[in-house]
């Protein structure tokens, strides 16, 4: 990588720049002017263009023709007469002449091919200076940091200074708004130039101030950047206050300066501030013995000066030192100051502002305009010491980020390096006249640094001193100190080049923390063309020179790496280029990186990797012992190694298998074991074969590449090859590649054996990788076998045990190393087995080497000693019980995958293994059903019946045998598959009795059911069934713990929160309601309202039954006592303390009110029904003992209660409005079990009466009442028999028969004849007492008359003979017998 430039902006409206700026000459010819300035200057043409013949052709050069083009009537360097500044941030751009001046700022636009692109557009153009014959002389942009603390450290708006040759200093904003002026010397402004805060790059270096000088003919004014900072944004803020405001700007307290009087030096053009230069012992000596002779005194502590570097004439530099003393102000003071001043200010122009005493302060204006400012003397300070040149003169000089070194140019057209520290010149070049100069720091990127020690130190930065010669229209970057030129450009000889050298304002060291602002240091404008570029130097070019080795090296690596990056790139090419630039590569190190580049690179061939490291191994080995790299050698030798090893594997899977079968002894005793499991591992086979849908990139068929095979294997010193273990996906697609051919039957297994062993790879990770696959490709590997247990696939017996017969290659390898078995060896065989989650590949690998270790043992048992028989049975041991224990998962994952039914709840199927189940505790098998039966959607009587058939055969006949009573329907709809999966959950219980007794897995499913009706609440049928679960567990204990859980975890927050939402809206919610507190719509609150209530109920009764039964013990199996992990639900359920019976009572007695007043749509205030006690009782711990509300409850408190009840009951009587059966005399129909029409609903209102302490009598009358004004004659009659007081209920009917009685006579549309003359046969009394009656109370009038008779008869049965209306009712069933008769 070389020097580039780069365009990063570009200028708009140029010309109206100039036009605006050279108004006044706008007619003007300038070719006048060009050629006087070639009469009065040399011809330098010839010697100019022999100095860069050489170097500038291999630099690059930029397109004329488009300048031309838009450089016709652009005539002559106008840009060269105008004061330019840009910002740092190179958002705004300032161009002034004389007074006018233009600020251009950064835009934004899209040009033709769509890609974004910064400009700099005219913003704001007019008159700077406010004085006659005034013009412009200097100017500069600074960038003030924002105090925001979202945006710290970034830009917050750019501040233009600008200097008058009236002397005067004035701050502008970006839009042109004058923000503060002042006279500071009455000479003209010579520079300005400006240092701010830089991050130290080491520790001892002395942390600079921020500060603004300004040059005059013959002073120096220093402005402390904190003061500046400070006083620039009150001014800017006062400006925008007045402005929104609409009133005058008010003047400013003036800066807080130090003026320096610079002496002994004849003409100064140019200046730098270096800042604080703290100095050593022996600096300090030298000085005092320089100022002070031979007898000078030295003061203990060196003095921190400050140092300013002047350019001109008579010396030709001169170097000045101000001691830092107690005399300047500090920086606090000066902003205190500053406050206080800009304070008093806005206050003494406040009646200014209100309007008061506007005459006086015009006529104090007017009087301050007219008299002149006061200029401060200043303080005179001598030179230290100069450079002496009495025909030379400076011009400019430029001071370097690291404030070690300046650039100075002079009239002779000579360019000095300047050692600031030291006070000398060290370098000098000639032959630039009028030079520009700049400077460029370069940080050391981190890769650079690869071959360096480590990186723990600072990084590094680069000098690089920039140097644009305008005669010559050439760009050079030169390296620092006594570097070579890195870079050189053909430029235009108009430009401009723009060096700021410094950054932001009002940054510090806190502001400063992850501090990642970028601004260009050097910007070349070319004001032919519009554009600002920067120059891009790499740090590398710093390290070394064109005749480098290293630095040629790294050419060639990058141009390799640009090779390999190209795409579409021919292989032979490739090939050719890749063993060039191995072959020119010096450097071991980056022939090395070179190297593993190549390798590492998708698109090289294989045949192209190993030409190229064959000609580079043969290379070196050709070349003497001493000169070539010994790692280097290495690497060929093994990357050569794993190149043909790679090579033979690919050729051997394409090859077919023409090995013959032989039959393994070893597997022979496998018969029995593939047998016995055989009918599980069909069933298994038939739910892992069904499609699925999977991603072909993750497809296990993907080929492996070369580079991946390289990466994953490695080469030790001894010869022998090692697998780096990496990412699972990379380890199975490694095995994938060994074995999967040998395993599918497509490859020699023998032959493939032999290669793999002739490698030297340890049969360990052979292992490892074959077991990967196996286990990988379940599928493919049984669907195979599978195929093969059938009778008519018997040929392909010998071709399974060779198959099988593979997992036993390794261990053949391991016993020719090792005699005996390893524990170690098999305890990875076991481990692979129990983590996996294939269950049946597991099964079959865990029989194979179950089998190779027992025929292991066999052939050493006479070598072995009496002591290694206790490891040895050990072993064997181990391998029963993993053996077992992989049936049982087998077993278990078969049910697993057994798919859910059509509408039933959706969700994956979990995968299990040995591992997942003993981490998961000894609840983790119960756990893993309990989601298989919330997946199958399994009603708890049909689980319980399921179980039942291994428990009781015979009860299992009679189930049958009812179900056959009941009819076929249910068989007819896929009763097959049903009683395949009870048949597999019955073996998986058989398998594990213990750990799936009914208790514990009725827990676990109710526990299931619960939690997934806490993901979704608005699945109200997930909590009903986890309460039927919960009814099956028969232990009181377990049931008791499980309820307590099931409230204090899920329920009684969504209890309490209905309870306050009732409470507050004093009714039924609606919907909307119930969601936001809740979290449940109305129809779902109502079912979770109902399950509290039997949630509650089942609470009541295991607490009453803990005492009669003793405490169950829970156990696990034999095989599967190692497990770890949390304790079941049954194990937390038995460590829950016991509750309190009366406050579970008090808490079910609410929620029955609330369930009530939703399923009726009730107004009420349930907690209002309680008295304080109770109130204060209610969303307890259930364990704890609370004060409960007895005696005598209020009166009205009970009139509420009772008047709450006998609401509910009439909604109930009219949601079940059935006078259509009841009128056709068949007799009741029965009632639902659930919902409003539920005919638990009487008696529990009945029960709730008696803990309300509400008479039950007073319910019963209402409810009969309520009946038979709904015309249910029938359900009231059965209702009557259990009323005590008769006489109340008699009156009461009464009036209701009365009302029957009078509809049909006197308010009926279809009277008869007959009535009508029944009506006036009546007794006066009774022909009253009825047209008294209002018959519109009745909500179903119209009702039988037989039913009307029989209820009069019933009237005449509980009426006493000496009731008052006990003639009235006689007198009633006469007429009713009369209608009867008539009709």
């Amino acid at each position: 990588m070389s020097c580039s430039l780069l365009e990063f902006c570009r200028l708009q409206e140029l010309r109206t720049v100039r036009d605006y700026l050279f108004h006044s000459q706008r007619d003007e010819p300038v070719e006048e002017k060009n050629e006087a300035d070639n009469q009065m200057s040399w011809d330098t043409s010839d010697w100019e263009s022999s100095w860069d013949n050489g170097d500038n052709q291999e630099e690059e050069t930029t397109s004329t023709t488009k300048v031309e083009e838009e450089t016709k009537g652009q005539t002559g360097p106008w840009l060269q007469d105008c004061v330019v500044a840009l910002s740092p941030c190179s958002d705004l751009l300032v161009v002034a002449r004389e007074h006018k001046a233009v600020f251009l700022s950064a835009k934004w636009r899209t040009d033709e091919s769509g890609r974004e692109e910064m400009t700099l557009g005219v913003s704001w153009t007019g008159t700077l200076s406010t004085e006659d014959g005034e013009c412009v002389s200097s100017c500069i942009c600074i960038p003030l940091a924002s105090q925001k603390r979202s945006s710290t450290g970034r830009p917050d708006w750019t501040c233009v200074v600008v200097g008058f040759t009236s002397g005067h200093v004035r701050f502008y904003t970006e839009n042109g708004v004058l923000l503060l002026a002042q006279l500071l010397h009455e000479d003209p402004v010579l520079r300005l130039k400006c240092r701010t805060y830089e991050i130290p790059r080491h520790p001892g270096v002395t942390e600079q101030h921020e500060e603004l000088s300004i040059l005059y003919p013959a002073a120096l004014v220093t402005i402390d950047g904190f003061s500046l900072f400070q006083s620039l944004r009150a001014c800017r803020n006062q400006v925008a206050r007045a402005a929104a405001a609409g009133s005058d700007v008010i003047q400013p307290p003036p800066l807080a300066y130090k003026k320096w009087g610079l002496k002994d030096m004849d003409t100064i053009v140019d200046h730098i501030s270096v800042g604080i230069m703290p100095l050593c012992v022996f600096d300090q000596m030298k000085n005092a013995s320089i100022l002070g002779g031979f007898t000078a005194s030295v003061k203990g502590n060196p003095p921190a000066m400050s140092q300013y570097v002047t350019v001109g004439g008579g010396p030709y530099t001169g170097f000045y030192y101000s001691v830092e003393g107690s005399s300047q102000p500090l920086l606090s003071h000066v902003a205190m100051a500053v406050a206080s001043k800009l304070t008093s200010a806005l206050f003494s122009a406040a009646s200014g502002w209100l309007g008061w005493n506007k005459n006086k302060n015009k006529n104090e204006d007017e009087a301050a305009q007219k008299q002149k400012p006061k200029v401060e003397p200043a303080t005179p300070l001598t030179i230290r010491f100069g450079l002496p040149d009495s025909r030379r003169h400076g011009e400019s000089i430029c001071l370097s980020p690291c404030n070690k070194l300046a650039g100075v140019t002079d009239d002779f057209g000579r360019v000095s390096l300047l050692d600031l520290s030291r006070g000398i010149a060290i370098r000098m070049w000639k032959g630039y006249r009028d030079a520009q100069l700049g400077w460029l720091q370069v940080p050391e990127e981190r890769s650079d640094r690869e071959f360096s020690p480590p990186t723990s130190r600072p990084r590094r930065h680069a000098m690089f001193l920039v140097i644009y010669a305008p005669r010559r229209g050439i760009l050079e970057v030169w390296g620092m100190q006594q570097g070579p030129r890195v870079g050189a450009f053909t430029v235009g000889k108009h430009c401009r080049l723009l060096f700021a050298g410094y950054r932001l304002m009002g940054v510090n060291s806190v502001t400063s923390q992850g501090w990642q602002l970028h601004t260009q240091q050097v910007c070349l404008l070319d004001p032919v063309t519009g554009a600002l570029r920067t120059v891009n130097i790499p740090f590398h070019l710093a390290l070394s020179d064109k005749k480098s080795e290293r630095a040629k090296d790294m050419h060639l690596l990058k141009r390799l790496t640009a090779l390999l990056k190209s795409r579409d790139v021919d292989p032979d090419v490739l090939e050719s280029e890749g063993k060039s630039v191995l072959l020119d590569i010096k450097h071991p190190a980056i022939k090395k990186q070179a190297l593993e580049s190549l390798l590492s690179n998708k698109n090289a061939p294989l045949s192209c990797l190993t030409n190229i490291i064959s000609t580079l191994y043969d290379t070196l080995k050709k070349q003497d012992t001493e000169d070539v790299d010994a790692l280097l050698l290495q690497l060929c030798s093994s990357q050569l190694r794993l190149l043909q090893l790679y090579t033979d594997i690919q050729q051997l899977h394409s090859s077919a298998d023409t090995e013959p079968c032989s039959d393994n002894d070893s597997l022979e005793g496998m018969k029995d074991e593939l047998s016995r499991v055989g009918p599980i591992l069909k069933r298994y086979a038939q739910f892992t074969s069904r499609p699925s849908v999977s991603f072909a990139q993750d497809s296990p068929d993907s080929p492996l590449t070369a580079q991946a095979f390289l990466s994953q294997m490695e080469c030790s010193d001894d010869g022998q090859m090692k697998v780096n273990r990496g990412a699972e996906a990379e380890w199975n697609q490694l095995g994938n590649f060994l074995f999967w051919g040998c395993l599918s039957g497509k490859s020699p297994i023998q032959k493939v054996c032999d290669t793999l062993q002739q490698a030297g790879i340890s049969p360990q990770q052979l292992l490892a990788l074959l077991l990967s696959v196996w286990l990988l490709r379940e599928k493919e590997c049984y669907r195979n076998k599978g195929n093969r247990q059938k009778p008519s696939h018997t040929t392909h017996r010998p071709q399974q045990h060779k198959r099988l017969g593979l997992f036993s290659y390794p261990v053949q390898l391991r016993s020719r190393g090792t005699p005996s078995p390893s524990a170690p060896w098999w305890q990875q065989v076991r481990t692979t087995c129990i983590q996996s989650h294939n269950a049946a590949a597991a099964l079959l690998a865990a029989f194979v080497a179950h089998r190779a270790t027992k025929a292991s043992i066999t052939n050493h048992a006479d070598t072995k000693m009496h002591s290694e028989w206790e490891a040895v049975s050990l072993e064997l041991e181990q391998w029963v019980v993993c053996v077992r224990q992989l049936e049982d998962v087998l077993v278990l994952q078969t049910l697993l995958l057994v798919p859910p039914p059509q509408g039933a709840p959706a969700g994956a199927g979990s995968q299990c293994s040995i591992k997942t189940l003993l981490e998961g505790g000894t609840g983790g098998i119960a756990d893993s059903v309990s989601k298989w039966v919330f997946r199958q959607n399994l009603a708890p009587q049909r689980l319980k019946e399921i179980l039942q058939k291994r428990v009781d055969k015979d009860a299992d006949d009679k189930l049958e045998q009812m179900e056959r009573a009941e009819g076929n329907e249910k068989k007819e709809q896929s009763q097959e598959d049903t009683d395949r999966t009870a048949e597999l959950l019955v073996a998986v219980w058989e398998r594990f009795p213990h750990s799936l007794s009914p208790d514990l897995l009725f827990a676990h499913c109710c526990w299931e059911y619960v939690v997934q009706w806490n993901k979704d609440p608005e699945e109200g049928q997930c909590l009903c069934s986890a309460v039927e679960h919960l009814k099956w567990i028969s232990s009181p204990h377990i049931q008791l713990g499980i309820s307590t859980m099931m409230w204090s975890t899920f329920i009684v927050k969504r209890f309490s929160a209905a309870a306050y939402l009732m409470e507050k809206v004093g009714k039924a919610p609606k919907d909307r309601l119930c969601r936001r507190d809740v979290g449940m719509g109305d129809k779902a609150m109502t079912s979770f309202l109902g399950c509290c209530v039997q949630l509650l109920q089942i609470l009541m009764e295991a607490d009453s039954a803990v005492e009669e039964e003793s405490v169950p013990e829970l156990s696990v199996e034999e095989s599967w006592c190692g497990a770890e992990g949390p304790a079941s639900i049954a194990e937390l359920a038995l460590e829950q303390k016991g509750v309190h019976y009366p406050l579970v009572q008090h808490h079910c007695l609410l929620a029955s009110l609330l369930h009530a007043a939703l399923t009726f749509n009730l107004k009420v205030k349930p907690l209002n029904l309680f008295d304080s006690k109770g109130k204060n009782a209610f969303f307890r711990d259930l364990t704890t003992i609370q004060l409960m509300p007895s005696g005598d409850m209020d009166p009205g408190l009970v009139s509420l209660r009772q008047e709450f009840l006998l609401r509910v009951l009439t909604g109930w009587v009219l949601a079940i409005d059935d006078t259509s059966s009841s009128a056709s005399g068949t007799g009741c129909p029965p009632l639902p079990s659930s919902g409003p029409k539920a005919d638990w609903w009487p008696s529990l209102c009945l029960e709730l009466g008696s803990l309300l302490q509400v008479n039950p009598d007073i319910l019963r009358r209402h409810l009969v009442c309520e009946l038979y004004n709904q015309g249910l004659d029938l359900r009231a009659e059965e209702v009557m028999l259990e009323v005590e007081d008769k006489d109340v209920l008699g009156s009461q009917l009464l009036v209701l028969t009365g009302q029957r009685l009078s509809f049909m006579l006197l308010h009926s549309q279809s009277q008869t004849q007959a009535a009508m003359e029944l009506l006036a046969r009546l007794p006066p009394t009774l022909c009253t007492w009825l047209k008294a009656m209002d018959p519109s109370e009745l909500r179903c009038p119209l009702v039988p008359l037989s039913h009307s008779s029989r209820l009069v008869g019933r009237l005449i049965e509980i009426l006493p003979e000496n009731h008052a209306q006990y003639s009235l009712a006689l007198h009633l069933l006469e007429a009713v017998e009369a209608l009867t008769t008539e009709d």
